[in-house]
């Protein structure tokens, strides 16, 4: 028998309906900060997300849909990334691999100094930001672009001779901060900045972090640094991971729960995952991004709850 013409309609409809409604894409464009080096975020849950490189990266990228699948949201996450590198190399050597597919949301950076020639000049974020944004924009006019301001590096405050030495630690944080809100200004597309280097300076003022690790780690403090102490440990990725979640989703990141199951497969406690969360609620929240909402997971942590 046939489907007749209002059955097949409405499997039509169905079918479109569906497909209308299916999974948001986001890709992460960035360098060592976004693929973790010196942690074993690097390659946690590699297989979950998409590396366009092929390098097996997983990254803050995976730690964002480990917390997007918790949360029950629908993302297809993926991820362009190269160590030492702004977005003017991405511009001029990875136009082709970006531009495989229009994207519904982007969350990118340059190098963490602003610039590496000239540290704390945002004039060339501000030209890259906006020429990726203009190139993400024409292969989806709808699309968000999230840019992410990264955090103080201790290697360029208590060590001698760089750019920011003997300064606060949270000076540079915030010098990064303003290049970027200078860089969201270039293109219509680019909606928000995630204050993943203010996050930091939060956690240090709670007392959840410890501010200087070349004198030692205080009891009871996280190092979000990892050995080098420019790049971040699993504790710093994971608090500008859940940055990135509550301004992406606007979920609070409280929600997530002291028994997220990612800081458990991490070695993290639920103290430390709970003071991480308080502390990137608080950032977000004081510039209006996210609403409290507090909801606690009720299952407790095993590794049955991780699967």
């Amino acid at each position: 028998m046939r489907p007749t013409s209002t059955a097949l309609a409405s499997l039509l409809l169905a079918f479109s309906t569906s497909a209308a409604v299916g999974a948001e894409s986001v890709l992460f464009i960035g360098n060592s900060f976004t693929y973790g080096f010196g942690a074993a975020a690097r390659f946690y849950r590699a297989d979950t997300v998409t590396d366009l490189n092929n390098e097996g990266i997983g990254g803050v990228p995976a730690l964002f849909k480990s917390f997007t699948d918790q949360a029950g949201l629908d993302y297809e996450v993926s991820l362009e990334t190269r160590g030492g590198s702004g977005l003017d190399f991405h511009l001029a050597e990875k136009r082709g691999v970006i531009g495989r597919q229009p994207w519904d949301n982007v969350v990118m950076h340059g190098y963490s100094t602003l610039d590496s020639a000239q540290p704390g000049n945002p004039a060339t974020l501000v030209a890259t930001a906006g020429q990726m944004a203009d190139f993400l924009h024409g292969l989806n006019p709808n699309v968000r672009v999230y840019l992410t301001a990264t955090w103080s590096r201790a290697d360029q405050v208590y060590v001698e001779d760089r750019p920011w030495s003997g300064m606060a630690i949270e000076q540079m944080a915030l010098d990064i901060r303003a290049g970027y809100d200078q860089a969201a200004a270039s293109h219509a597309a680019i909606k928000s900045v995630n204050p993943v280097g203010e996050a930091w300076t939060r956690a240090m003022t709670l007392g959840i972090a410890d501010s200087n690790p070349y004198d030692g780690i205080e009891p009871n403090k996280v190092n979000l640094w990892t050995y080098d102490h420019y790049h971040a440990s699993d504790y710093g990725y994971y608090l500008e991971a859940l940055v990135v979640f509550g301004n992406i989703t606007g979920k609070d990141p409280r929600s997530l729960g002291e028994n997220e199951c990612s800081a458990y497969e991490l070695g993290m406690s639920r103290t430390q995952v709970s003071a991480l969360q308080q502390a990137a609620f608080e950032q977000l929240a004081s510039e209006g991004k996210v609403t409290a909402s507090p909801l606690i997971l009720p299952r407790p942590v095993s590794p049955e709850h991780c699967q």
